[in-house]
């Protein structure tokens, strides 16, 4: 395999139609001419295509002979320019998962139409485009599966299973008063701002973002879910639902592992995480399987 010396990373910014915020993504791979199947990964809730281990998991795969691109969704906090880390709160504030979905679609669209990515398309085989996603992230590449055909399997790593956490009355009430309720960012601490709108948007798309209806109904590729038995924030009984919605899911349960596969933010590490390695690897033997 050629060394990661020999890898080309390729910065691009895409303005999507369904709003007038421009969004960050990167594209890693071998240039060496030949078409290679495509991994387009999501990040999750609070999360960012520069996170942690990402950028090592991109060069990953890119060594395993896929185009690798990671995106930041939109209005996911990150500035383009800015420091790399969440910092435009009212944008956060203002995601919600239509946003989201629409995004990746935006990016899928431009992998398809030469010159609105970067990528040469002699060096990508769309034929074998394939999602894969972390947490919230694993959730949107569900439904997105579902929705776009052009995608040929999907990856989902610890995802959720469901847009609507269960949110209580009373704090619904108490939210649509306010308009806006705030939540914990651990790592910096920042109080992230979630305006009422994310509500209004799931209940007016509820049959677009409805997680079991859709892989159920809707998601024919092939689908791998990955899980840690130690996830403190989605416990590993939610992997399992899965498989009862779809009874082909490969659904693979790391032990020891926790939500972050390993990971943490900064990564300073020339490598990744054991159990992010693992889940990369048992990824990328499911996507190579898919052409053979």
């Amino acid at each position: 395999m050629p060394a990661a010396a020999t890898l080309t990373r390729l910065d691009f910014v895409l303005t999507p139609a369904h709003h007038a915020r421009p969004f960050a993504a990167d594209a890693r791979f071998v240039p060496d001419g030949k078409p290679k199947p495509v991994v387009v990964f999501v990040h999750g809730f609070k999360g960012f295509k520069e996170w942690g281990h990402f950028n090592v998991l991109a060069d990953y795969f890119a060594q395993r002979g896929f185009v690798f691109v990671k995106l930041d969704l939109s209005h996911n906090g990150v500035v383009i320019g800015g420091t790399g880390d969440l910092e435009d709160l009212d944008a956060f504030g203002r995601n919600n998962f239509s946003i989201e979905l629409d995004d990746i679609g935006c990016l899928l669209d431009a992998l398809h139409h030469p010159g609105a990515a970067p990528v040469p398309p002699t060096e990508m085989d769309l034929g074998r485009l394939y999602l894969a996603g972390h947490s919230r992230g694993g959730g949107l590449v569900m439904l997105k599966g579902a929705e776009d055909k052009r995608v040929k399997a999907v990856a989902a790593w610890a995802p959720i299973t469901n847009v609507n956490p269960g949110w209580p009355e009373p704090m619904m009430q108490q939210w649509q008063q306010a308009g806006v309720i705030h939540v914990e960012n651990a790592r910096t601490k920042q109080q992230l701002p979630l305006y009422f709108q994310i509500v209004e948007d799931f209940h007016t798309n509820r049959l677009r973002l409805d997680i079991p209806h859709n892989v159920r109904r809707k998601l024919r590729q092939p689908l791998l879910v990955i899980h840690g038995d130690q996830d403190e924030t989605l416990p590993v009984q939610k992997a399992h639902e899965v498989p009862r919605w779809k009874p082909d899911t490969e659904l693979v349960i790391l032990p020891g592992a926790g939500h972050m596969f390993g990971g943490a933010h900064p990564w300073d590490a020339e490598h990744l995480p054991e159990p992010a390695h693992e889940a990369a690897e048992r990824t990328v033997a499911f996507f190579q399987r898919q052409a053979s």
